[in-house]
């Protein structure tokens, strides 16, 4: 699987951004899709997660209710909405995918596929 992020860029913050991660190769029906972000001098962490056959979600408490995370499946690709955006959003974004497995979609290390990231920078 192969995975290209784009969409980031810079906002205001209170504004919006909408990343996608087109994915190509095998998607297994029971695979989930993520995204986790990267500060400088901070560790990588979830975001939010999609199953790719049922469309279940799950959504880091600290962007819940700001961010959305949906799936085009015809287009094998996973879209992250982001409203209402603050400074300490700003991070690389990666997207993700695992093959299916029992453990929380949470889990970095349970991905097993990333893409090359995209820069997401909130001015205040």
């Amino acid at each position: 699987v192969q995975l290209q992020a784009s969409g980031g860029g810079l906002v205001q913050a209170g504004g919006s951004l909408r990343l996608a991660c087109a994915a190509s190769g095998r998607i297994f029906s029971n695979s989930a899709l993520g995204w986790f972000r990267q500060a400088p001098g901070k560790e990588r962490e979830f975001v939010a997660a999609i199953t790719w056959s049922t469309g279940s979600t799950s959504i880091a408490e600290s962007v819940r209710g700001r961010f959305t995370i949906s799936r085009a499946s015809g287009e094998k690709t996973v879209y992250l909405r982001m409203n209402s955006l603050k400074p300490e959003d700003t991070a690389v974004y990666y997207c993700a995918a695992r093959n299916p497995k029992t453990l929380s979609v949470t889990f970095t290390f349970s991905y097993d596929y990333w893409g090359q990231g995209t820069q997401v920078t909130v001015s205040s």
